[in-house]
């Protein structure tokens, strides 16, 4: 069984920045592709930044340049580097990992869905205020 643990959320002020860390645990050779997804209050959990065991990346839209992810080199810690932080970028994140390869990466963006992967933390709050 894969386990995902996430931490590295708080409160921060708009402009700052922030490093989500998930360890990735039981089976990790088994997760091909690791995503970030958030969810804000009232809103859908969407898609943020997905990377697989080759150091592919790929961002939606929305954190495009702002936000980076990468791997330690054991590639069981998967990290979310998030800086110029808007308060828009307040919610739950999530990190979820897959046994295939990421899907969802077309038009220069990720587009990732929550259906695609079968295992997640529990996520962790981070909040921007403005």
């Amino acid at each position: 069984q894969m386990q995902l643990v996430e931490s590295g959320g708080g409160s921060v002020q708009a402009g700052g920045s922030l490093r989500l860390s998930c360890v990735v645990s039981g089976y990790s050779d088994s997760a091909k592709c690791v995503g970030w997804f958030r969810q804000a209050p009232g809103k859908e959990l969407g898609p943020v930044a997905s990377i697989d065991t080759a150091g592919g990346t790929s961002y939606a839209d929305s954190v495009k340049g702002r936000f980076t992810i990468s791997q330690n080199n054991t590639k069981n810690t998967v990290y979310l580097q998030m800086d110029s932080l808007k308060f828009e970028d307040t919610a739950m994140y999530y990190c979820a990992a897959e046994g295939g390869p990421c899907r969802g990466r077309y038009g220069g963006s990720w587009h990732g869905i929550t259906s695609d992967f079968g295992y997640w933390g529990q996520g962790t709050q981070v909040t921007v205020s403005s």
